[in-house]
């Protein structure tokens, strides 16, 4: 563990370069994942974004209860992120969600706090991509202010050490981040060679937002309603076998050593040991060459693979209007 990189926050907290995820509802059961999660802290990560949405938390706090009082590993070392769900962004209700979540994980405070999404639109676990809520509504400055404050007053009680926002867009950030006191620390969204989000991920780091991305071997495992025709794999990509091909690994860990090395954090998830071995060694190793990383850009496609259609109001033409792809926030 002691030669994963390690990036340091504007508030001089330190995160690994490389985490676990642990979504895995739809195709795992609690059970497996947070055996997942055992096997990745005595494999050496000390990295896990967690969700409450997930619906895993109170088995993966046993695993951290466990390893924290046999001395595995200092709850110093580990660095735990959760996230609020979009249905507990109401008034007060955000320390509610920390407070369930803090107890599902038997913690005292978490590393890192997330909006999960910047709406308070919110489906059913496991629902299937026609699936609508009619309550829904469409991003409001005002609502997502409310909610970040009451992160920000978490942030002051020492709950949460970062808090960070997930699934933003710029025009988004330009509108909020001139209200924020405490800013985000961290920006989770979806990054892969195939989806490289360029102009948001420049936009952050230029800003001291470190991004984390998820899906960054493309997820291939992702639920069915995230699936739609067009999509594209970056494991089957040309450029990206064939430097696989020279490094003699898998295409996932070429996907993986571009994210570090481009300066995002990967959350790869698998409740495979030998595929979350293979995947926090690949960072510490045969690092990609210059060139290569160069050859990496050429592969972005602008394919977003988590699209968020569950999400949209009443009105809404359809999942692009949650992305404000024209640069200005969809109404």
């Amino acid at each position: 563990m002691s030669t994963v990189p390690q990036k340091t926050l504007y508030n001089n907290v330190k995160i690994p370069c490389i985490g676990m995820g642990t979504f895995g509802s739809d195709r795992f059961t609690p059970a497996q994942v947070s055996q997942a999660v055992a096997g990745g802290i005595e494999a050496g990560y000390r990295l896990f974004d967690c969700a409450s949405v997930y619906q895993n938390e109170s088995l993966i706090g046993q695993v951290f209860e466990e390893a924290i009082t046999t001395g595995k590993v200092s709850r110093s070392e580990l660095f735990i992120a959760s996230k609020v769900w979009n249905d507990m962004h109401g008034k007060r209700d955000v320390l509610l969600a920390l407070a369930q979540t803090l107890k599902d994980l038997r913690l005292e405070y978490v590393d890192a706090y997330f909006v999960h999404w910047p709406f308070p639109n919110y489906h059913a676990p496991g629902c299937d991509g026609d699936a609508r809520n009619p309550d829904s509504k469409p991003f409001s400055v005002d609502g997502f202010m409310s909610t970040w404050k009451q992160m920000e007053r978490m942030y002051d009680m020492g709950l949460a050490r970062c808090i960070g926002m997930s699934n933003m867009t710029v025009p988004k950030l330009e509108a909020v981040l001139p209200l924020c006191r405490v800013q985000p620390a961290l920006m989770e969204m979806e990054l892969h060679p195939c989806f490289q989000q360029p102009e948001l991920f420049d936009y952050c780091i230029q800003r001291n937002i470190l991004p984390i991305g998820f899906c960054p071997i493309g997820s291939p495992s992702r639920p069915e309603r995230d699936k739609t025709e067009g999509d594209l794999s970056p494991l089957e990509m040309p450029e990206v076998i064939e430097i696989a091909k020279a490094h003699n690994v898998h295409p996932a860990l070429i996907c993986l050593k571009w994210a570090v090395q481009r300066g995002q954090i990967p959350i790869p998830f698998s409740v495979h040991e030998d595929k979350y071995v293979s995947n926090l060694r690949c960072v510490q190793e045969d690092p990609l060459t210059d060139r290569e990383m160069e050859i990496m850009k050429t592969v972005d496609r602008n394919n977003r693979l988590i699209k968020g259609q569950v999400f949209l109001w009443e009105g809404a033409k359809g999942w692009e209007d949650l992305w404000d792809l024209d640069g200005v926030i969809c109404k």
